[in-house]
């Protein structure tokens, strides 16, 4: 990769926290948890991202959660490069957004009508009107630690950045907005009573590192919905065809009300999407009174890029997900065995977290310990100097993707193994 020997990580920081507040476009890529300067990237080709001073990681950040067929995979850059000869932006209907419907509702058993937005937030903030449109109703249940977008109702006890930031919620957001939102414990069902109209919940929990739903407690949720006349929400944003086919509804096999998408079905360009059954939808205008809305909605470009991903998403794809998962998940536990660190690895599948206690969390308040206890951050320097990038707090999912090869496999563990040494050598210094 040929680069301009000028330009460092350093000195655009400088440059961009003139123009950028934090420097950065979302917290959540801020060094401000774990110290230091942030890297910025240049390209990036399969399991590989390169920053502007011409380092290559093995990336398992993957955007967050988009790039399961690694980045830059030919068969979706070509489907942008052809859509965007076509024109990027229309403000009118296309084929591809029928498509991208009809594949989604075809993989989901229970989804039968889908509306495209242009991010997660969106996505739930549109489910969530929606939800108290057809139920009459105004309160809203999350769980603590769970982070379904930056709308201000459901910011309060966020995972994710907000957590990473050390807020509870965020400065800006009225008494009024959060007043209908209950906040519960990850894990536990709560009461609900017949004021509910929805109880929003990630089924894996992994903006709070990775907490796993505890046998019963989804299907418990199912239940309290269906006594108290509430429904019930997936944000699947993270989980939503990452998991398997049908996404953590087939996981588990419970079904929700509402399902929530993003992050896979844009192969990396900016996507939402929300669905249910023909009769919540049909609440949804122009065929409803909710009103939802969006310029670059079902943007060309990115049903392009989703349709690729999906279509690159078999049976076989998600065998290999899990056993590179899995190949992590057990190298790096010995590693960290090896060398007398304590850290436990939760996996859901393809899905992998990272906890330095011993045990597994299974709420915010525990999850929480673990990032405070100040391990993380060595950990993440020690990985980043050895050419291997984890997300840059300690609240973040691990991303293995199928450009993940047994190679990159075995030299992340091996940069495991010098880490946890150093960390154990530092930690009796």
């Amino acid at each position: 990769m040929s680069r301009d020997q000028s330009l460092t990580n350093e000195a655009l920081f400088e440059r961009a926290q003139r123009v950028i507040p934090g420097g950065v476009n979302s917290p959540v890529r801020a060094f401000r948890s774990v110290g230091g300067t942030p890297y910025f990237v240049a390209e990036a080709s399969g399991p590989f991202v390169y920053d502007v001073e011409g380092r290559r990681y093995i990336d398992y950040v993957q955007s967050y959660g988009p790039g399961i067929c690694g980045h830059a995979h030919p068969a979706v850059v070509e489907a942008v490069r052809q859509a965007a000869g076509r024109g990027t932006s229309y403000g009118a209907p296309t084929r591809d957004e029928v498509l991208m419907a009809e594949e989604m509702c075809a993989r989901v058993v229970g989804l039968e009508m889908v509306r495209l937005t242009n991010s997660g937030t969106e996505a739930v903030m549109s489910a969530v009107r929606l939800a108290r449109g057809v139920t009459g109703r105004p309160t809203v249940v999350k769980f603590a630690g769970c982070y379904h977008g930056h709308s201000d109702s459901l910011l309060v006890a966020g995972g994710s950045g907000v957590a990473q930031q050390g807020l509870a919620g965020s400065e800006g957001v009225t008494a009024g907005a959060v007043a209908d939102t209950i906040v519960a414990p990850y894990n536990v069902v709560p009461e609900l009573d017949e004021s509910v109209a929805v109880v929003c919940v990630e089924p894996v929990a992994a903006n709070m590192g990775l907490v796993a739903p505890e046998p019963g407690f989804l299907q418990g949720l199912r239940d309290a919905c269906d006594a108290a006349g509430a429904l019930l929400l997936f944000d699947e944003v993270i989980t939503g065809f990452r998991l398997c086919r049908g996404g953590a509804a087939e996981w588990f096999g419970v079904r929700p009300d509402i399902w929530c998408f993003g992050k896979v079905i844009g192969g990396g360009l900016p996507v939402g999407a929300f669905g249910a059954s023909t009769e919540i939808m049909s609440g949804l205008a122009p065929l409803g009174g909710v009103y939802q809305a969006g310029t670059l909605s079902g943007n060309p470009l990115a049903t392009a890029a989703g349709l690729a991903v999906l279509g690159l998403l078999d049976d076989d794809a998600y065998v290999l997900l899990e056993s590179t998962a899995a190949a992590l998940q057990e190298g790096m536990a010995g590693a960290f065995a090896a060398a007398g660190v304590t850290a436990v690895l939760p996996r859901v599948g393809p899905l992998l977290g990272l906890f330095f206690t011993e045990d597994a969390p299974r709420d915010f308040d525990e999850a929480r310990k673990s990032a405070d206890n100040g391990r993380y951050p060595p950990f993440f320097h020690g990985m980043l100097r050895r050419g291997v990038a984890f997300a840059p707090g300690a609240y973040e999912a691990i991303f293995p993707s199928l450009a993940h090869t047994e190679a990159e496999i075995e030299a992340t563990v091996a940069a495991a193994a010098a880490t946890a040494s150093e960390m154990e050598r530092d930690s009796e210094g």
